[in-house]
Parts: C-alpha cells; structure tokens; sequence
C-alpha cells in the first residue's frame, strides 16, 4: 500500500529505495516512541505539484523536537527543497508526507543525543475518513497536558489514539470522539473537531488538543467567510443533536459528522455553514 520496488525515501541525509532502508534495533524510538512526526499533503494544481502549509508544518516539526529535547538542525527551507525532491523522484503529485525524526541507540530514559530524518511519501487523493461518520465517545481520554507536551507530534503520544480509534471501531462506529480530564471535547482519534449551532461554529479551546494546521486553516476560512467562530470548552453533551458537526486534519481534509452516540445531527449538511467551509477548504489546497 505504501511503497514498492521502485518508491525512494529520504533517510540520513541519501535518497535511497525504500526496501533498503532499515532501523537500529536499540533506537530509543522503537523501544519509547521518542518520535516526532508530521504529516503533510501535496496537491496537482494548476502550477504544478504544491506542498500545501510546507512552512506551517516544518515549523512545528522543528517546534515539536526542541519541546522533546531531540536535537534537529534542518532548516524549514531544506526540508521543504528535500520534501519537492522526493516527490519530483517519486513521479508523485497527490501525495500523503510523512517526515520523521528518529533518536539514536539509547537505552536510557535520557534525551536524543543524535537524531535521524526520514521523509516518506506516498500517493494519497483522498482523505482516510469518509462522509456522514458516526462516532462515539470514547472511554479512553486525551493525554493530560500536566504529563506530556501534547502540543508536540510525538510518535508515542498515538499509541491513546490506536486504542481509541480502535474501541469505536469495535463497537461499530467510524470513529471516538475523545474528551479530556475535565470531561471537555478535546480532539476525535487523530484530527480537530468542530460543531455547527445557529450558524456559529465551536471547536475545543487549546489545552489538551494538538492545535493543528488544518484547524487554524478552517478559522482562516471562517474568518474570510464572515463565519463566526468560538474556540472554547464544551461537552459533548452540548454537542449532541447540534446543527452539523465535523473532523478536519491534514490526511482527512473536511469530513463531515452524521450522528454523535447515535444521536444525528439535525441539518442537512448541504445547508449549512461547515459545508461551505468544506467547499472552500477543498478549492484552497488546490489554488
């Protein structure tokens, strides 16, 4: 699914073919999930093949290693050079991004004394998630602010959103929505959430959410729109039966909410305010 004989990665500073690629198995990333990750899409455009908030993206990569304490010297603009090159090999246009910053051998519980990068791609023309998903709320909570940097992407910070994600999945819903150790919304399994009242959208305050790019990017469009826009603490509870609902992130994009522990929500999606910025959302990766 995500590579063959022919697909190059970037590691270590080489291009070099995927299936010659290989980890240290006494890499302290394997053994503690000392990772951080982005993930990225690019897009065919009418100018060619564009990254879409390459800046934004390596801005947090280098961001999320220095809160982990992994040292990483890349400057955004040489990840970026890299990241067109790797696509330009690849023959890739519509293409899921995946940029990871490995420690080296450590058994210690101790910070990175060295740091490996890999740049990973694959073709990707859709989101992951599909339409109208019927969620739930999850037992399991989002990781407390108090005991990691949960506004870093961490590799073993995703370990929470497997066994959420999981759990719904398992009890046949599409997805978990999860809250926080207040009882608050906080994020589904792996991307933002917003719901739909009255034409006003409201999406989780910052705290124990990953405040992601496409987020900011959704209340950009608000904002152009003339859409307001509240970022504040809800339960889920005051989301049940709102007007719409929906999940946004990098790989799902915009993706619309049918129901809540089976409660739907009441409008049609076509009619409503997040539907429009569903529309522009889809134009903008694409401009």
């Amino acid at each position: 699914m995500y590579y063959n004989d022919n697909t190059v990665i970037y590691f270590n500073g080489n291009f070099r073919k995927a299936k010659e690629a290989g980890t240290d198995l006494y890499g302290q990333s394997l053994h503690y999930g000392y990772s951080v990750f982005e993930g990225i899409k690019s897009y065919s455009t009418d100018q060619g093949t564009k990254i879409f908030k390459a800046k934004e993206h390596y801005e947090r990569l280098k961001r999320s290693a220095e809160l982990m304490h992994i040292p990483f010297d890349y400057s955004v603009e040489q990840l970026t050079d890299l990241t067109y090159e790797l696509l330009e090999k690849n023959g890739f246009s519509d293409a899921y991004i995946r940029p990871l910053v490995t420690c080296s051998p450590n058994m210690s519980l101790s910070k990175g004394k060295e740091s490996y990068l890999s740049l990973l791609a694959w073709e990707w023309s859709n989101g992951y998630l599909a339409d109208k998903m019927k969620i739930m709320t999850s037992e399991f909570q989002r990781p407390n602010p108090k005991a990691f940097k949960v506004e870093a992407k961490v590799g073993g910070h995703y370990v929470n959103s497997i066994l959420a994600c999981q759990d719904a999945k398992d009890k046949g819903y599409d997805e978990a929505l999860v809250l926080d150790e207040n009882g608050n919304v906080a994020e589904s399994s792996g991307a933002n959430v917003f719901y739909e009242k009255d034409g006003t959208l409201f999406t989780p305050a910052k705290g124990s959410i990953l405040p992601g790019i496409t987020r900011q990017t959704v209340m950009e469009i608000c904002n152009e729109l003339n859409i307001p826009v509240k970022e504040t603490f809800f339960t889920p509870e005051e989301m049940r039966g709102a007007d719409a609902g929906f999940f946004c992130g990098t790989a799902a994009e915009i993706v619309a909410l049918d129901s809540l522990d089976d409660v739907p929500f009441t409008k049609n999606w076509e009619d409503t305010a997040s539907h429009k910025v569903q529309e522009a959302y889809s134009k903008l990766v694409r401009f």
